[in-house]
This record gives structure tokens, C-alpha cells and sequence, in this order.
């Protein structure tokens, strides 16, 4: 079996896609979708045993693919590692700046080191990314890069840091939209809200109480999933995006769009969750339900 994709076979047959943060969560999810759909995937990450399990599923299931060992906080590596793929490669297509972490703490309990490493993973090491595609292969020829943010439009409390980043790639990903349409280069941006994914089983047992009660802030009376992610992914590289630059795709289930306090949620009716992925694997917090 392979990935279930809505999109047209071979839609990114001849090209090349850089997935970071590719061993887990959202990026193995886009990988597996990007690879099925013709994509020559270079996945990237710091774990190099996650990335070879990887890259395994995906040559079992007929993709192509290759992978580097990566932190994307690191200039010179990143230089290193983008330069290494366009000469085993060729040019680059795609960009999917996946990689990202953050913890739960208030912001009056962050430490400076602890604020700097979530912002240089989920701001910084995007930004080095997108610059070494662009400086070495995307402003020669065009390309897509798409940006993973967050649901942070009316702040992130208890994820200060992540909440300020993300925000931060939002407005990278508007200004070098700007800046780089000239070389036929679109930069776009995904906002995934609450997803469930691999990361939640990682956050202590108080914060898994929270992620439970989540799905009753969702008007779709849900949480998402890592293919419904992967999808907004995949229709902002297709050509089918070719005149979207600039924008952010929210897929939070409407989460986003209303104050529970103000106007109440009625109960969810007619769930009907997309789930393409076949390799897709339920947190544990979720196992004993639906989330």
C-alpha cells in the first residue's frame, strides 16, 4: 500500500524537495506524501537513525529520496549540507522548513537559553534554510519554499517563545515573498492548530490532560491530522499554486476563528477526517479514543 494522495499522480515527478524536521511528525507525514507523488525528497534532521527509518518506508513503498544530518541553527552546516544536495541533485524545487520544537512554560519561567533555542529552531534555522535554497539554486531558476508556523494569531500563553517565532516566520515568509517574486520564487506558510501527532505523546502528564480536552475548542469537534497538514503542504508546491505568494493556510479546524467564552460550541455531527497517510501511527494519549 501507498500513500492515498487527492493530488494527481507525478505531480512533482522530475523535482527536487527538501523536507526539514523529516523524522517525525508533520515532515515524515510530507515526505512519504511528496515522494508518492513523483518527488525526489531530500529529507533533513538532526537524528540520523530517524531519518534512515524514513527514507527506508519510502523506498519500500517505490519513492526516491536521500538524507543529511542536520541543525539548521548551525550557518555553516546548512551552507554545507544545501550545497552538498544541489551537487548530488541538481536545482532545488522545493522547500518545506518543517523542523521546529518548543516546551511548555510560562514566560515568566523561560530561561534565556531556553527562549534562544526555540526561537533559533523555529525562526533562525528556517531563515538559514530558505536563504541557502534561494541564494544557491531557487533565484536561477524558481522554486516554492513553504514555511510551518502556528496557530498563534491571539497569542501562544504557556508557549511564549514558540508563539514570538512563529510569528516571526510569518513575517519572514511575507517579506521574502516580496523580495523574491522577481526570481519566480513563492514563499508561503501553513499554520497547522491542534494536530494529532507523534510530538504530543513527548509533554508531561499535565500538559496531556490539556491536549485531551482540546477537540472541544474545535468547531469541527476534532483534531486534525498529519496528512490534512501535509495536503495544504503539497497544493502550495503544485503549480496549481502558481499566483499564491505571501499567504498563510490555516488548517485548525476553524479553532482560530471564534472565543468559546462568547459563542459556545454545539456539539460536532458529520466528522469526516481526511487520512491518506498509510503509515500514520495514533499518539499514545489517543490510542483509547478518537481525538
Amino acid at each position: 500500500m501507498r500513500y492515498q494522495s487527492d493530488l494527481r499522480p507525478n505531480l512533482f515527478k522530475n523535482r527536487t524537495i527538501i523536507v526539514t524536521g523529516a523524522g517525525s511528525g508533520f515532515g515524515r507525514c510530507n515526505a512519504h506524501e511528496l515522494a508518492s507523488l513523483g518527488a525526489n525528497v531530500l529529507m533533513v534532521g538532526r537524528k540520523l537513525d530517524k531519518l534512515e527509518t524514513v527514507r527506508d518506508e519510502i523506498i519500500e513503498d517505490g519513492g526516491q529520496c536521500d538524507i543529511a544530518s542536520c541543525d539548521i541553527r548551525d550557518e555553516e552546516t546548512v551552507k554545507q549540507v544545501v550545497g552538498d544536495f544541489i551537487d548530488k541533485h541538481g536545482n532545488i524545487y522545493g522547500l518545506v522548513n518543517n523542523a521546529g520544537g518548543q516546551f511548555p512554560a510560562s514566560l515568566a519561567n523561560i530561561s534565556k537559553n531556553g527562549w534562544n533555542a526555540v526561537v533559533n529552531t523555529n525562526l533562525t534555522g528556517g531563515f538559514l534554510m530558505a536563504r541557502e535554497v534561494f541564494n544557491q539554486s531557487m533565484n536561477k531558476h524558481g522554486g516554492a519554499i513553504v514555511n510551518i508556523v502556528a496557530d498563534m494569531w491571539r497569542g501562544m500563553p504557556g508557549m511564549g517563545h514558540s508563539g514570538a517565532a512563529r510569528a516571526g516566520m510569518v513575517n519572514f515568509t511575507q517579506t521574502a515573498s516580496y523580495e523574491w517574486g522577481y526570481a519566480g520564487v513563492r514563499v508561503n506558510a501553513v499554520a497547522p492548530g491542534w494536530i494529532a501527532s507523534s510530538g504530543m505523546d513527548t509533554y508531561n502528564d499535565d500538559y496531556k490532560i490539556i491536549l485531551k480536552r482540546l477537540k472541544n475548542y474545535v468547531p469541527l469537534g476534532r483534531l486534525g491530522n498529519e496528512s490534512e497538514v501535509s495536503a495544504a503542504i503539497c497544493f502550495l508546491l503544485s503549480d496549481s499554486a502558481s499566483y499564491i505568494n505571501g499567504t498563510v493556510i490555516n488548517v485548525d479546524g476553524a479553532a482560530s476563528q471564534g472565543n468559546t467564552a462568547v459563542y459556545p460550541l454545539q456539539e460536532a455531527e458529520n466528522l469526516s477526517p481526511f487520512n491518506g497517510f498509510h503509515r500514520s501511527v495514533t499518539p499514545e494519549l489517543f490510542k483509547d479514543e478518537n481525538p
